[in-house]
């Protein structure tokens, strides 16, 4: 294939999945909305006006840029999980994979989908916030950057998740027993500082702490841990987690009957 006919390919992908989440917004846009405003009401104005300050922000300022990204990555890993699985189910992932088209565009359009829908997400719950807060941005790019890395690392598990489930049942396990505890331990609605240190020590094991301080060190000004250690880290999970999908494509694992 040509450089056109990868783009094509590319674009073909991408738009089917941006149709996919926006032609069903009511269930893919809308319920997230929900949950951040409830949050925000109950964590950020009831819960925080007892907690005071935090960091030198008010509480509610603390936890916003935290629950913005929940809603980032959370949305980036269900678009694709949810998308590539069905396309598993329906055996039209069979019809991509021996087509002329490169796996690595393949992956690539896919990715874009769920960075496209994670990015919609945050857009909408950054604006939420502004009903609940002020947001004064310190570092344009260091959030911009933390949302897109964030957005296609959690895009990457969801279509790992997507190739090793068996039923529809398989693609909520890792959400359910994984991604929510790191994500409510990634230091979300608290600072790290507040642990004992042995606990503190623990929690450098999470890659979401490091997304989440990442993101509130571009909008705060404040993170709990070395904002450049954070970048190398979301990096290097995203190359493990590319290389890995790529193999899984290539092998066609669990993919071609």
């Amino acid at each position: 294939m040509n450089a056109y006919e990868t783009w094509i390919a590319f674009q073909t992908i991408l738009i089917r999945e941006i149709r996919r989440f926006t032609r069903i917004w009511v269930q893919t846009l809308l319920p997230p909305v929900i949950t951040m405003a409830l949050y925000f009401v109950i964590f950020g104005t009831l819960i925080g006006s007892r907690i005071g300050e935090m960091g030198g922000f008010s509480y509610m300022q603390f936890v916003v840029p935290g629950l913005i990204m929940m809603s980032v990555l959370t949305n980036a890993y269900a678009n694709v999980v949810s998308s590539f699985y069905g396309n598993k189910f329906q055996r039209s992932i069979e019809e991509q994979l021996i087509a002329p088209i490169p796996n690595w565009v393949i992956l690539a359009g896919y990715i874009a989908g769920g960075v496209a829908r994670g990015l919609c997400i945050g857009l909408i719950v950054t604006l939420l916030s502004l009903f609940f807060t002020h947001l004064h941005i310190q570092h344009w790019g260091v959030m911009v950057s933390v949302v897109l890395l964030t957005s296609i690392l959690f895009s990457l598990a969801g279509l790992i998740n997507a190739v090793y489930a068996k039923s529809f049942d398989d693609i909520s396990i890792i959400p359910t027993f994984v991604l929510t505890p790191l994500t409510y331990l990634g230091g979300v609605f608290y600072s790290i500082n507040l642990l004992p240190p042995f606990w503190q020590a623990v929690s450098q094991i999470n890659p979401i702490l490091y997304m989440v301080n990442a993101f509130r060190y571009g909008v705060l000004g404040i993170s709990d841990v070395n904002i450049h250690f954070a970048f190398g880290m979301i990096i290097f999970f995203i190359i493990v987690a590319g290389a890995f999908a790529m193999h899984l494509l290539n092998k066609g694992r669990g993919l071609r009957s």
